[in-house]
């Protein structure tokens, strides 16, 4: 029997990865930005930056949700075709 998945489809949780992902680089951007005047010696950025640099940590988490969400998704259809043994 066939499998109904096309190949290209997009598993439950691949939304999650991939904005999770544009969003830790949003984060990691962010991050660069506000730690340079560290090091160039110049005047530090505003508050708002610091929790913009935040959103490294969101991503991560974001894309893990994505991950597990994935994997349970998996697990659920692997249970539906095993055969019932009862």
């Amino acid at each position: 029997m066939r499998d109904k998945t096309q190949a290209n489809s997009a598993a439950p949780g691949d939304g999650l990865v991939r904005a999770g992902g544009i969003v830790f680089i949003i984060g990691a951007v962010a991050t660069l930005v506000t730690v340079a005047p560290l090091f160039l010696g110049t005047t530090p950025f505003p508050t708002y930056m610091f929790v913009l640099s935040m959103l490294m940590g969101v991503g991560f988490l974001m894309a893990g949700a994505g991950v597990l969400r994935s994997a349970a998704a998996g697990r659920r259809q692997a249970r539906s075709r095993e055969p019932s043994e009862r």
